[in-house]
């Protein structure tokens, strides 16, 4: 299983939390989860592990950011200026991001399932849904990404 499914997994959960360590630690976790309890349909299976556990991990994120915040507005920091070019791109990648966290754990997994390659029938194992609305569910998500990231840019836009 670790050798089919490592590398995708992995990058799934990259782009869930835009951190290659935390990646391969999360990944790392799906695994250990499923020596524990082997699945019988082991794709759906640990993709679903795999977004649960990043989803956590990201409550997890959001509280350390915030104290991290904190100390950060007490303490005076100075960087060095990136690239122009290395700022668009953080940029963008930060508005996807953004976005992708405004849409609900269903049409975000969804979406991350889609990319990596799954089909119908194994999203809606992963997702615990219908066959039949994966493909509603898919178009929707979509569409609200799409909306999330314009409205995403438009705040960039109009914060310079």
């Amino acid at each position: 299983m670790y050798a089919q499914y490592h590398e995708s997994l992995v990058r799934l959960l990259y782009r869930r939390t835009g951190d290659r360590d935390r990646a391969e630690d999360l990944a790392q976790e799906v695994f250990v989860r499923a020596l524990e309890a082997p699945p019988t349909n082991p794709r759906p299976w640990l993709f679903a592990v795999a977004l649960n556990l990043a989803r956590d991990d990201g409550r997890r994120a959001a509280r350390h950011d915030r104290k991290l915040e904190q100390y950060s507005a007490e303490q005076e920091r100075t960087a060095a200026p990136a690239a122009d070019e290395e700022i668009e791109r953080r940029e963008k990648t930060d508005a996807v991001r953004a976005a992708l966290a405004q849409l609900s754990e269903k049409d975000r997994g969804a979406l991350l399932l889609k990319a990596e390659g799954f089909g119908y029938g194994e999203i809606a194992a992963a997702l615990g849904l219908a066959p039949g609305a994966v493909g509603t569910t898919l178009a929707r998500a979509r569409r609200r990404l799409v909306e999330a990231y314009r409205a995403e840019e438009k705040r960039g836009d109009g914060s310079r």
